[in-house]
């Protein structure tokens, strides 16, 4: 089975590269920057959308102006790792805005959850009434960031083995 990113070509791979450094681009600026029409770059866009290479927009809100700049990572094991268990967890994590990423991870606990509130007096109201509150929770532990050094959701893309 070949990998999706062989069905892209170097134009494909631009066009995502320079959308996920700015989604607002206008469609005439962006066909500026690949030496393609306006018409020939939306057709572009569209596929790679439908194709799922493109899975949405957002606006990059500043958490500190919305008092959202605490973060903490928090581990947790769960009690059991049986499918009912795992799908009971997830399904309750995606209730909880306040919890902005969830991933299911290998080693001594079975997830890392990030959390964003206001100051640690809120996450400890969060940890008990929300954390401690999820399905099959057994343990957690839990890392306040101190400072925030890199964050990014960009991805680097390649195009044959060569970063674009």
């Amino acid at each position: 089975m070949s990998s999706p990113i062989l069905s892209l070509d170097r134009t494909d791979i631009k066009i995502l590269d320079i959308l996920q450094k700015d989604g607002r681009i206008s469609n005439t600026r962006l066909a500026e920057m690949v030496n393609l029409s306006a018409t020939a770059v939306l057709a572009r866009v569209q596929k790679l959308s439908k194709d799922g290479f493109i899975t949405g927009y957002e606006a990059r809100l500043n958490p500190e102006m919305l008092n959202a700049a605490f973060v903490v990572f928090v581990e947790i094991l769960l009690d059991k790792t049986t499918p009912n268990v795992l799908e009971e967890f997830s399904d309750a994590v995606l209730q909880h805005p306040e919890i902005v990423e969830c991933h299911m991870i290998s080693g001594g606990f079975d997830f890392v959850v990030k959390i964003r509130c206001a100051n640690m007096e809120e996450f400890r109201k969060i940890s008990g009434q929300v954390l401690w509150q999820l399905p099959g929770v057994k343990e957690t532990r839990s890392y306040p960031v101190m400072e925030v050094i890199k964050e990014s959701s960009q991805i680097k893309l390649k195009y044959q083995n060569k970063a674009i």
